[in-house]
C-alpha cells in the first residue's frame, strides 16, 4: 500500500488543476439515449473462420480473468496474440464541452467508465497505451464543463481504490485520485472527475443527447493489454459508478447485429415506447440474481440445456441466495463465445455429436472448436440448442451456435461453444440479432429475437 501511495503521489505531478467554469448537477436522463456500437473486427476483411478463431481466443482469455479476479473491480478486456483486438464492442460517444470523441469498450462486467487523458507521458515512461488509439487523448483544458472531484464527494466514496486517506504524507491533495486494477494485471490510475457526456447515433448524428455531471476516470497512467483501438472502458455493470446507474435509467438494452456483417449495433439507455416493435417472437424474461461475491455481474440461473431431443442438466453453483436459487451463469457483453463448465460442455458436445451423425474433424483453422466433416456445401441439419433459464427459454437460431467453413473440398460444421471454468458465461455470439433488456428496477433480464440493424 505504501508503494502504491508513493506511485500515486508521483502521478499528482501530472494532474491538470482546472475547475469547471459551469456548475454541474447530478444527471437525470429524461428520454431514451441511443448509442452506436461497432465490433472490434469490423472492416478488417477477415474470413468467417478467422473471425470465429479470434473470438474464441478472446472469450477464453476473458473467462479466465473474469472468474479468477480477486480485486474489487472485475476484469475488463484481455489480449491473446500479437496485438489482435482484445475486446468485442466499442461504444461511440463524446466527453466535454465542446464534445471530444471517445470510443470505449462496452463492458457489462465492470463499473468505472474511464478514458485516457492529457497529459500522458510518452515512451519510454509508457504511462498510457497509444499504439492502438487513433483518437486524441481527452484534454480537460479544452472543456468548459470539466470539474475535479474531491475525496469527500459521493462518487469518490463509491470507489475502493483511492488515495484519499488520512495520511497526508503520501497524498495531501484533496482531489480524488483513483487506482482501478483488473485481474489480468491491467491498471488505470488518474483523477475521478465530472464531465458532460454526449451520446448519439454515431459520428455526425443529428440527434444527440448531452448529460452533465457524469463521474468518470481521467486516466493518466494506464497499462495492460489494451489493443483494440479503444480509448478506455464504458462500465455498464451493477455498481453505483456505472453509466446506467449514473444516468439514473431504469433499464438499458443492446441489440448486436451479425458478427460477420458490417452494420453497427445499438445500445439504448432507458425504454423507448416501441421497444420490441421489431421483435420476431414472444418476449422471454428471467430474474437477475445478485451475487455478493461479484456484485457487478449480471447473474442468471441456467437450469438446463436441450440439444436436439436431449435435455441436459446444469448444476447450480455453490452460491445460493436467500430465495434458494443458485446463480450459476452470467451474461456478458465483453465475452464473445458462450463458455460452459467442463462437465456441462462435454455433455453438450457429446449429445450434439451423437445427433449430428458426422465424423469429428480437426483443423488449424478451427482448433478452438469441436467441428464435424460434411460433404461440400451440404448444409446438413443440426440439433437445436436451447438454454433453459429460470422462467425463460433462449431458443437459439442455427447461426447463433454453429458456423461453417469450406476447407480442402469439404465443409466443416463447428459448434460455437467454449469449455470454460466453474461458471457459465453467455457471450455475445449467442446474442446476435437478439434484443436484450436489462431491467434494473425490477432486477430482470428480457430478450426477444429481433432485426438489430433496424432498431
Amino acid at each position: 500500500m505504501k508503494q502504491q501511495a508513493i506511485q500515486m503521489q508521483k502521478l499528482g505531478l501530472l494532474i491538470v488543476a482546472l475547475l469547471g467554469a459551469l456548475a454541474v448537477s447530478r444527471c437525470n436522463a429524461a428520454a431514451t439515449v441511443r448509442v452506436q456500437l461497432t465490433h472490434a473486427d469490423a472492416g478488417r476483411g477477415l474470413a468467417g473462420h478467422e473471425l470465429m478463431q479470434r473470438m474464441a481466443m478472446r472469450s477464453k482469455a476473458r473467462a479466465r480473468r473474469l472468474l479468477s479476479s480477486s480485486v474489487s473491480a472485475p476484469v475488463s478486456p484481455g489480449t491473446y496474440a500479437d496485438g489482435d483486438p482484445s475486446t468485442e464492442y466499442l461504444v461511440h460517444m463524446a466527453i466535454g464541452t465542446p464534445p471530444q470523441p471517445v470510443q470505449l469498450t462496452l463492458d457489462t462486467g465492470s463499473d468505472l467508465t474511464w478514458t485516457q487523458c492529457r497529459p500522458c507521458p510518452a515512451a519510454p515512461a509508457s504511462a498510457c497505451f497509444k499504439f492502438n488509439q487513433s483518437l486524441p487523448y481527452f484534454d480537460a483544458s479544452r472543456s468548459s464543463t470539466f470539474k475535479l472531484l474531491s475525496c469527500e464527494s459521493a462518487p469518490c466514496q463509491d470507489l475502493t481504490g483511492t488515495a484519499c486517506g488520512n495520511d497526508s504524507k503520501y497524498w495531501p491533495n484533496p482531489t480524488c485520485i483513483y487506482g482501478y486494477s483488473y485481474g489480468d494485471g491491467s491498471l488505470t490510475t488518474g483523477e475521478l472527475d465530472l464531465e458532460t457526456f454526449t451520446f448519439g447515433a454515431g459520428a455526425g448524428a443529428s440527434l444527440q443527447t448531452s448529460v452533465p455531471g457524469v463521474a468518470f476516470g481521467c486516466g493518466l497512467n494506464n497499462t495492460g493489454v489494451f489493443t483494440s483501438n479503444e480509448t478506455g472502458i464504458a462500465g455498464f455493470g451493477r455498481g453505483p459508478l456505472s453509466l446506467p446507474s449514473q444516468l439514473k435509467v431504469g433499464s438499458f438494452s443492446h441489440c448486436f447485429t451479425s458478427i460477420t456483417g458490417s452494420k453497427p449495433s445499438t445500445v439504448l439507455l432507458d425504454l423507448p415506447a416501441d421497444l420490441y416493435s421489431n421483435g420476431r417472437g414472444p418476449v422471454q424474461t428471467t430474474p437477475l440474481i445478485q451475487n455478493p461475491r461479484n456484485p457487478t455481474f449480471y447473474y442468471l440461473l441456467l437450469k438446463g440445456i436441450t440439444v436436439g431431443s436431449t435435455r441436459l442438466p446444469v448444476p447450480e453453483s455453490e452460491f445460493a441466495p436467500k430465495n434458494g436459487i443458485g446463480a450459476n451463469t452470467f451474461i456478458d457483453s465483453g465475452t464473445s463465445i458462450t463458455s460452459l463448465p467442463p462437465p456441462v460442455y462435454r455433455l453438450v458436445r457429446d449429445a450434439f455429436a451423437a445427433q449430428v451423425k458426422l465424423p469429428v474433424v480437426t483443423s488449424n483453422a478451427t482448433d478452438s472448436f469441436t467441428c464435424f466433416l460434411a460433404p461440400p456445401r451440404a448444409n446438413p441439419d443440426v440439433p437445436k440448442l436451447v438454454l433453459h433459464l429460470e422462467g425463460a427459454t433462449m431458443d437459439l437460431p442455427r447461426e447463433n451456435y454453429v458456423f461453417e467453413i469450406e476447407e480442402e473440398g469439404s465443409t466443416r460444421i463447428c459448434l460455437a461453444l467454449n469449455e470454460g471454468g466453474k461458471t457459465s458465461i453467455i457471450g455475445n455470439f449467442q446474442q446476435q440479432n437478439m434484443h436484450v433488456l436489462y431491467d434494473l428496477q425490477n432486477s430482470e433480464l428480457s430478450f426477444v429475437p429481433a432485426e438489430c440493424d433496424k432498431l
